[in-house]
């Protein structure tokens, strides 16, 4: 059969519109920073989350950025000039596993949104859509040096969606709290969360292998998925015209897009032979994986890690609280930062709403326990752990988690050495806006909170 021209065109632009909404992108970021600030930090000693010690230097914020670093840099007098003689400058903290917004303060039941605990595998949910803006928590983390954290969804599932990376400034829309141009992830489980919840209710998995069979099932299905989308758009635009694009699924979107390379994998896991066998289903479908969270057993393979570049995102010495969290050494992230010569990819998390507050002292720790295990460590390579580490495994390594000229500033100030236990975040620089200033009381607050203090205060007046 025959189309004609006239036809032919209205098909195509029926095709257009029909998939008009396949084509856009709707939940991007609409963030916009704070208004800029030039500023002159001078005298400060410097870890600049590349591993290096800088003493009585310069840094100086322009337009947004990290202009300038060096000694007795010039400025002009349009220029803020802070003295930080005998303070410490740092890269703005990262967290790279936070359950902030979905599980948010107050701790209620009505607002506890962090795992769709409905299917093993729910890859089509995204944390963004459960978190609250309003969360009280994220001030509570910027007194700490946080200027961005990435948000999980929790670990029920063997595949519990997507998380997101975002700014630490109180907005009042997820999308305008988003950090532009960061990647998607997806966060999976290992061992007895996933195959608690679902063998309690008689469902697979019931066990660890069909832990493994699980993630297998569901990757078969997404290759498949993967396979037709490329035949499509593989045919020419006349082919195109004339046939059906593979219906959408919201699940296989989210596993194609992690086998194309575009969103990375984060894998909940405690023990070793368990994160030996997810690297083993990683390479059976060719997906790569970022980084293992909590992983107490990453000593035990910190040379595999280093080989297949996977960060190990883990804490300083929580542990023990279950039976696969239990065999733990508080040398653990220094083993995994010194994996094959160096090149082992260490991260400190905290998956806890009050560890993300002191951060700089759970690296601390870790530095210490690694010291006392022989390792020589600088307090600079540690500050890695939490600045460019977690930056590398989020996908922005590229616009922040170090002091680098051209990069945002995302600028801490601190009142002493970080490592130390009495050091406090005095001034937080996001995007070079000020955004917290512990001398002057300003720092922000959501709606929530102000209502609260409005609300009590005026209780205490009547």
């Amino acid at each position: 059969m025959t189309i004609s021209p006239k036809y032919s065109f209205l098909l195509a632009l029926f095709f257009l519109c029909f998939n008009f909404e396949l084509i856009a992108k709707p939940f991007e970021s609409t963030y916009e920073p704070l208004p800029s600030v030039n500023v002159l930090i001078k005298n400060a000693n410097i870890y600049d989350g590349e591993g290096n010690e800088l003493l009585q230097t310069d840094i100086l914020i322009n337009d947004r950025k990290i202009a300038a670093i060096g000694k007795d840099l010039p400025v002009t007098d349009d220029f803020e000039v802070i003295d930080a003689s005998g303070k410490w400058v740092t890269p703005g903290i990262i967290d790279i596993h936070s359950h902030m917004g979905v599980y948010p303060a107050p701790g209620v039941r009505t607002s506890s949104d962090g795992n769709e605990a409905t299917s093993p595998v729910t890859a089509d949910v995204w944390a963004e859509h459960s978190m609250w803006v309003q969360d009280p928590q994220y001030t509570l983390a910027l007194s700490g040096g946080v200027t961005a954290f990435h948000v999980l969804p929790g670990s029920a599932n063997l595949i519990g969606g997507r998380g997101v990376t975002v700014k630490n400034l109180q907005r009042v829309t997820i999308n305008s709290m988003k950090f532009p141009n960061a990647p998607h992830s997806l966060k999976m489980a290992c061992g007895e969360n996933p195959k608690r919840v679902y063998g309690n209710r008689q469902q697979a998995p019931s066990t660890r292998m069909g832990n493994i069979a699980g993630y297998r099932k569901a990757w078969i299905e997404a290759e498949a998925y993967l396979n037709r989308l490329n035949e499509y758009e593989s045919k020419s635009d006349e082919a195109k015209e004339m046939g059906y694009k593979p219906p959408r699924d919201l699940e296989l979107d989210t596993l194609a897009g992690v086998l194309r390379g575009e969103i990375l994998v984060h894998n909940h896991c405690y023990r070793a032979d368990e994160m030996a066998s997810m690297i083993d289903v990683a390479k059976e479908f060719g997906y790569k994986i970022t980084a293992f969270h909590h992983g107490v057993e990453a000593y035990k393979i910190a040379d595999l890690l280093a080989e297949n570049n996977i960060c190990g995102a883990l804490w300083a010495d929580w542990w023990g609280f279950k039976h696969e969290a239990y065999d733990m050494v508080q040398a653990n992230i220094a083993i995994v930062d010194q994996a094959k010569g160096g090149t082992g990819c260490a991260i400190v998390h905290s998956d806890d709403a009050i560890g993300i507050q002191h951060l700089n002292q759970e690296a601390s720790k870790a530095l210490s326990a690694g010291i006392r295990a022989g390792y020589d460590i600088s307090k600079a390579r540690a500050m890695n752990w939490i600045t460019s580490n977690p930056a590398k495994a989020a996908g922005i390594y590229d616009q922040t988690g170090s002091l680098k000229v051209g990069k945002n500033a995302d600028v801490v100030i601190w009142s002493k050495n970080p490592f130390s236990v009495y050091a406090l975040a005095e001034t937080v620089f996001i995007d070079g806006g000020l955004a917290y200033d512990r001398e002057s009381g300003f720092y922000p607050s959501s709606d929530f909170d102000i209502g609260i203090i409005n609300s009590n205060k005026n209780r205490l007046e009547e």
